[in-house]
C-alpha cells in the first residue's frame, strides 16, 4: 500500500529536505509552500498524512489544521513547530493534531511519528474499505444480517432464497452461537408472509410443564393459575411463521402434538375440547444431533423427517474464518456507535489471535469479545492486549524470539519457518498471514531451502 504524505512548510530548504527524506523511506511526497497551497492539495488529491509547518504565510499551520480535522477528521496532521511555539503545538494537539515535531527537526522522531500516523491511517482504510464492503453485500443481498462472503455462507444463503417462499418446514442444525436464529429470521423475512406474524418460542428456556400451555394455549381452568383463557404461540402465528428454537429439548407429548400441527394443521388447548385449524410454517433449530436422539429415544422418527423436510446446516465460525474481518468490523462499528468511542480498527497481532483462534462460542463469541475489546480499550487501536485471556493465551504461545543480533536473512528465515509450521505446510494460507503473494513465498522457501517440519 503505497501512502501520500504532504509536506507543508514556507522554508524552501527544510520542505526539499523533508521531502527527500521521506521519498527514502518509500513514501509519495507532495510539496506546498503555505497553508492555502496545501488546502488546494487536500482537496483535489489523495492524501493520506499531512507534515505541516505552523507560522506561515496566506494561511497558517492552526488554520490548516482546523480546516483539515473539519473537513477530513480521520487525516493526520503532524505539527513541525519551533521552541517559541510549542505552546501553539500543544493547542494544536488539542484541536486534532496527531503529534509535533519541534525544529531543528529530529528526522528519527520524525521517521517514528510518521510511520505510527500512517499504520493508524492504513487501520483506517482497511476498516473503511471492510465497511464498504459490507454495505456492497447488504445491497446484494436480500437479508443484510447475515454477514458473510465465505462459500459456505453464500451457499447457506442460496438455500434460504430459494425455499423462503415455498411453505416447506425447515431444520436450521447447527453448533451454538453460529447465527440460526439470523437465518430462520431470514427465512421469514422473504417469504410471502413477511408480513404476516413471525413468532418465536426458545423451547429449552420453558419447564416441560410450561411448554406445552405456552405454544398451544390453555382454557381457564385447565391447571392451577389458569384464571383466564391464553392464546398459544401457534395460534398467534395463524398466517405466519413459528421458530422453534433448540427443538430438541421438547418433551414427547408436545412433540405428539407438534407433529399433528405439522401433518393436520389442528390442536386443542391445554384443557380445550374445540378443535383449533392453523396455517403456520415452522422453523426450527438445534445444535443436538437429532438423529442420534432418535435411536436413544428421546426424539420422535416421524417428528423428525416433518421438521427435516429441508436441512440447513449453518458451518462453524472456524469453518469460514474468511467472514472474521467482515464480521469484526461489523460488530466494532456496532459498539463504537453504542459505547461513544472511535476506534479505528485492530492491530496486526490482534487481527492475528482473531484469525487464530477456534472460536468454540462461534459467532457469539466473536460478538463478545469485540464488545469486551472496544469498552476496555484505552487507544484508538485494539492490541492484542486488549483481547480476551482466552484468545490472547494462544497468540502468545504462537510467538518467536529472534536473539538480538541476528542477521534480516536470518530473521526472514525463522518467521517464514515458523508460519509455514503453524499453517502446517499450507503454503496458500502462510503467504496471506504473511501477506506476500505466492510465488514470493515460492522464492524465500527455494531461496532459504527451508523445509516445513
Amino acid at each position: 500500500m503505497n501512502f501520500t504524505i504532504l509536506v507543508v512548510d514556507d522554508e524552501k530548504n527544510i520542505r526539499s529536505g523533508l521531502g527527500k527524506s521521506l521519498s527514502m523511506e518509500g513514501y509519495t511526497v507532495i510539496l506546498a509552500e503555505d497553508g492555502l497551497q496545501a488546502w488546494e492539495y487536500v482537496n483535489k488529491q489523495h492524501i493520506d498524512l499531512v507534515v505541516s509547518d505552523l507560522r506561515m504565510p496566506k494561511m497558517s499551520g492552526e488554520e490548516l489544521l482546523l480546516k483539515i480535522t473539519s473537513a477530513y477528521p480521520t487525516l493526520p496532521v503532524i505539527i513541525l513547530t519551533g521552541h517559541g511555539t510549542i505552546e501553539s503545538a500543544v493547542h494544536a494537539m488539542r484541536d486534532g493534531a496527531f503529534d509535533f515535531v519541534t525544529k531543528p527537526i529530529n528526522l528519527d522522531r520524525l521517521s517514528l511519528l510518521v510511520k505510527r500516523a500512517v499504520s493508524s491511517r492504513k487501520l483506517q482504510i482497511e476498516n473503511s474499505n471492510l465497511l464498504k464492503e459490507l454495505e456492497k453485500l447488504k445491497k446484494k443481498n436480500k437479508f443484510d444480517r447475515v454477514i458473510g462472503k465465505s462459500q459456505k455462507m453464500r451457499k447457506v444463503m442460496e438455500i434460504v432464497e430459494q425455499i423462503a417462499q415455498t411453505k416447506a418446514s425447515v431444520l436450521i442444525t447447527g453448533e451454538s452461537g453460529v447465527g440460526k436464529e439470523l437465518v430462520a429470521d431470514a427465512l421469514h423475512e422473504l417469504s410471502n408472509r413477511s408480513n404476516e406474524p413471525y413468532v418465536k418460542v426458545h423451547c429449552a428456556a420453558l419447564s416441560e410443564s410450561l411448554l406445552e400451555s405456552e405454544l398451544f394455549g390453555h382454557e381457564r381452568g385447565s391447571f392451577t393459575g389458569a384464571v383466564s383463557q391464553k392464546k398459544g404461540r401457534f395460534e398467534l402465528a395463524d398466517k405466519g411463521t413459528i421458530f422453534l428454537d433448540e427443538i430438541g429439548e421438547i418433551n414427547a407429548q408436545v412433540q405428539i402434538k407438534i407433529l399433528r400441527v405439522l401433518q393436520e394443521k389442528q390442536f386443542e388447548r391445554v384443557g380445550g375440547e374445540k378443535t383449533l385449524q392453523v396455517d403456520t410454517r415452522i422453523i426450527s433449530a438445534t445444535n443436538r444431533d437429532l438423529q442420534k436422539e432418535i435411536k436413544i429415544g428421546n426424539f420422535r422418527e416421524d417428528l423428525f423427517y416433518r421438521l427435516n423436510v429441508v436441512n440447513i446446516v449453518v458451518p462453524p465460525l472456524r469453518d469460514r474464518k474468511e467472514d472474521i474481518p467482515l464480521l469484526s468490523a461489523a460488530f466494532l462499528k456496532e459498539f463504537n456507535e453504542e459505547n461513544g468511542k472511535n476506534i479505528e480498527g485492530f492491530s496486526n497481532k490482534a487481527r492475528s489471535a482473531l484469525y487464530n483462534y477456534s472460536w468454540p462460542g462461534n459467532i457469539r463469541e466473536l460478538r463478545n469479545c469485540i464488545e469486551s475489546s472496544v469498552v476496555l480499550s484505552k487507544a484508538n487501536v485494539i492490541e492484542l492486549d486488549d483481547l480476551p485471556l482466552s484468545i490472547t493465551s494462544g497468540a502468545k504461545d504462537n510467538q518467536i524470539n529472534i536473539p538480538l543480533g541476528a542477521t534480516m536473512e536470518t530473521a526472514e528465515k525463522e518467521f517464514i519457518t515458523a508460519t509455514l509450521n503453524y499453517c502446517k505446510g499450507n503454503k496458500s494460507k502462510a503467504s496471506e498471514m504473511l501477506g506476500i503473494g505466492r510465488k514470493t513465498l515460492h522464492r524465500k522457501i527455494q531461496e532459504y531451502q527451508i523445509e516445513p517440519n
